[in-house]
């Protein structure tokens, strides 16, 4: 797809893999409309990129299903077109289910779940009349595998890969893509900062950028896949632990203890670093 002109919408866009997402989207001469709660961040990241492209901003928490067609018929009256939605915003709270608040589960699939269901639904109708498009989500190795103390996550996730899969079937005679890109851990905040509650497992697989994911993100908009894992051998070793879970057994524990050494490695250099920062 090439990108000039057209109009990206992207959810969770004030920070990681979001605000990567619209850096490279800008490079490549689309439009934006930033979504995140956050209007400080939204409008610190408008403003690096307004010297390259037209970005707007909309302040909401995609749980609002209110706000979900509110923000479709701004982008379309700032832009006149919608050609892009990158489902990308995302709530985690780490632990397992009996030690997590009922509500905190249930906003993980407002948010992960529900919201990029309702958005794709507006979306469709504002993709046809540009005359296709694409709607991408992002998902999860977590979607592909259980990881402990992410249940409802993985759950949501999971739910958020069958429906990439099954709009992908509804909308196979139309000129609108659905792809999802499932990655593993990603150096952003949204594990680095909350790095003692997430899992062992999750430390075991190779670390992706933001940047990584973002680039997978605008490639899926126009190639033949519907899913990229990342990285891809991750990718493989999910789908062969869950078709076999008496090796899942078998394979976890050593998993696990490999990333219990990339975790205290990580630990000790974020350590390391802000001992060596001014002021300490």
């Amino acid at each position: 797809m090439i990108f000039n002109n057209k109009t990206v919408i992207i959810t969770g866009g004030s920070e990681g893999v979001g605000a990567a997402t619209a850096r490279m989207f800008a490079e490549a001469g689309a439009n934006l409309m930033l979504v995140a709660r956050s209007k400080k961040k939204l409008e610190a990241i408008a403003e690096d990129l307004r010297s390259r492209t037209r970005v707007e901003i909309f302040v909401m928490d995609v749980s609002d299903a209110d706000a979900c067609v509110d923000v479709f018929k701004k982008t379309a009256f700032e832009f006149g077109r919608i050609d892009v939605l990158v489902n990308n915003a995302g709530y985690h709270k780490r632990g397992n289910v009996e030690d997590v608040e009922a509500v905190d589960l249930g906003t993980i699939i407002d948010v992960n779940l529900k919201a990029p269901i309702i958005l794709s639904r507006i979306a469709l109708p504002y993709l046809r009349e540009a005359g296709g498009g694409a709607i991408i989500n992002v998902g999860s190795l977590a979607g592909r595998a259980p990881i402990p103390g992410s249940a409802a996550y993985a759950a949501s996730k999971a739910g958020l890969r069958a429906f990439t899969y099954a709009l992908g079937i509804e909308l196979a005679d139309s000129n609108i893509k659905l792809a999802v890109v499932s990655p593993g851990p990603i150096d952003t905040g949204f594990i680095m900062a909350d790095i003692d509650a997430t899992s062992d497992l999750t430390f075991s697989q190779p670390i992706s950028t933001a940047d990584e994911v973002a680039q997978a993100v605008l490639d899926l908009c126009s190639n033949n896949l519907r899913e990229q894992s990342m990285p891809r051998l991750s990718g493989l070793l999910t789908t062969i632990m869950y078709l076999f879970p008496g090796l899942n057994r078998i394979v976890r524990p050593i998993l696990e203890r490999k990333g219990a050494k990339v975790k205290a490695k990580l630990k000790a250099d974020r350590k390391r670093r802000e001992s060596d920062s001014p002021g300490h």
